[in-house]
């Protein structure tokens, strides 16, 4: 579990890179090193795309929403967007490079980022 959290730190420090269409997806070595850092996201298979996607639970909507918000700053910030689902006590993120159609470094980075706002905002 530290190991877990110090990798997940050194992943969340990192900022994303701009991606081109021919930007290289990560290799399934880098899955298997990578993945564990974001051990709480599911990999899904999206109609033949890769993609990181979690759950994060609220006792309240507007609890919810602050939680989409900053996902939104975040991408903003980064310019790399998930796709975000919000509903009452619930949000779904899914990250995955929209240009190669596939997973890139950039959705672990922005998985451990969105990873530590909602233990920013689940410890107030």
């Amino acid at each position: 579990m530290i190991l877990q959290e110090a990798a997940m730190s050194e992943l969340y420090q990192e900022k994303c890179v701009a991606c081109r269409r021919d930007s290289p997806s990560v290799t399934d070595t880098e899955v298997r090193e990578l993945q564990p850092t974001v051990s709480d996201w599911e990999m899904l298979d999206d109609a033949g795309i890769p993609k990181l996607d979690r759950v994060f639970k609220f006792s309240n909507f507007q609890q919810a929403l602050d939680f989409t918000n900053s996902v939104g700053t975040l991408a903003e910030s980064e310019g790399h967007h998930p796709k975000i689902v919000t509903e009452w006590g619930r949000v779904g993120v899914t990250w995955w490079t929209h240009k190669i159609r596939n997973l890139h470094r950039n959705d672990f980075i922005m998985a451990a980022k969105t990873d530590r706002l909602y233990q920013d905002l689940t410890a107030e």
